[in-house]
């Protein structure tokens, strides 16, 4: 007899966990492993968060909250939204959760019933599917092409609306690709939703992470209904101020399914900690700057990246336009990505995430992360190059 529920049986996780896993494993018998496969910035947090979030618990902050996020945050919330999105939110309009990964579960949760479905992308970020299947729903996918830059074609996302369809997701910039959406698309993407009178998760994690060469530039569909009819906004800390430990982030959209994401979160997890609160507080009122600086730094990997990346025979990677992610494509080879990357892994101590991961549509490509030092990816990349002249001899 099965002791587990049927849930269970479709849990995935997220796979470059075991991944880092499996490195952090090498590195403690004594190789020597350079980490691209995990999104985490090698920046530190802001002073200005850290300092804050000591202050907070030398001062008692370390009680219960409201669940919803205390009202100091959702104002800064507010305030930073209103400078970058052009609406100011009201606070029924604002969740804070401890970051961005339940918001799209609470999202999805409020949302989809057994049986129901959901748009994504494919390739796409792990937990998507993960989630939509834990809820029992229906991932329905729209494949990204390297031909067409990754970008999501809205006529094929309306191509897969049925009666049962509740959500699009949709991601710029996007993990893994790092490709940018127009303004013209997320447009055509909204009209599709508002058409079928859907919702639209947006998933913002990296809207502040556009380089100054991107074709397409920032926009949002929230711009359009200012989160009021139709638009999930999702963001977090994580990535932009540097805090993916902290795990803090806010989501913003209509109020009446924030009402009922606000009511889940309470079930599931009470508050989010208030001494974190009062550091993403600090971050967003004092560290803007912090942001912009780390910006120019990425987009200078990303340069030495696709730079020695166009050095090495039968590899290639669309120019990323935000995020720091490289998507690489492999498919010269002929070998499963999976293979691909635990050899260039345990054999020249490369970590890395294959594209199947990202759905079965990233087949044929390993994704970078050049979220590291300069020195630390002009060594992986000789190593690459290493691993890519043996395949081809061998």
């Amino acid at each position: 007899m099965s002791k587990f529920s049927e849930i269970t049986a479709s849990l995935s996780g997220q796979p470059m966990f075991q991944i880092l896993e499996r490195a952090k494993s090498l590195e403690a018998e004594g190789t020597k492993v350079f980490h691209l496969e995990i999104g985490d910035p090698d920046f530190a947090s802001p002073d200005e968060a850290s300092m804050a979030a000591k202050a907070a618990i030398d001062q008692g902050f370390t009680k219960y909250v409201q669940s919803s996020g205390i009202p100091e945050l959702k104002d800064a919330c507010a305030r930073i939204t209103q400078k970058s999105r052009k609406f100011l939110p009201r606070h029924d309009q604002i969740l804070v959760t401890s970051g961005a990964n339940i918001q799209i579960y609470l999202a999805v949760l409020a949302l989809v019933d057994p049986g129901d479905e959901v748009i994504i992308p494919d390739p796409a970020f792990v937990s998507y599917e993960a989630i939509i299947k834990s809820v029992r729903g229906v991932a329905k996918k729209v494949l990204l092409r390297e031909s067409n830059l990754f970008q999501l074609d809205p006529s094929e996302v309306e191509a897969q609306i049925t009666s049962k369809t509740k959500l699009i997701i949709i991601n710029s910039p996007n993990n893994p690709t790092g490709s940018v959406l127009s303004s013209e698309k997320i447009k055509a993407l909204y009209a599709v939703a508002e058409k079928h009178d859907i919702y639209i998760l947006s998933d913002e994690v990296y809207g502040r992470m556009i380089y100054s060469d991107s074709v397409s530039g920032f926009y949002s569909p929230s711009f359009i209904d200012s989160c009021q009819e139709r638009t999930i906004l999702v963001h977090s800390l994580s990535k932009t101020y540097s805090m993916t430990g902290w795990r803090i982030g806010a989501v913003t959209g209509p109020s009446d399914i924030i009402r009922i994401m606000s009511l889940l979160y309470e079930t599931i997890t009470s508050c989010t900690p208030p001494f974190i609160q009062k550091a993403a507080i600090a971050a967003i009122n004092n560290s803007n700057d912090y942001t912009s600086k780390m910006l120019a730094i990425y987009e200078s990997r990303r340069n030495l990246f696709c730079k020695l990346l166009g050095d090495i025979p039968r590899v290639s990677c669309i120019r990323p336009e935000g995020a720091f992610y490289a998507f690489v494509n492999i498919r010269s080879f002929g070998i499963p990505s999976v293979e691909f990357g635990f050899n260039l892994l345990n054999k020249y101590g490369v970590a890395s995430c294959p594209g199947s991961y990202f759905g079965a549509n990233g087949e044929g490509y390993i994704r970078f992360c050049f979220a590291t030092s300069s020195d630390n990816i002009a060594s992986a990349m000789e190593r690459l190059n290493s691993c890519v002249k043996d395949l081809v001899e061998s």
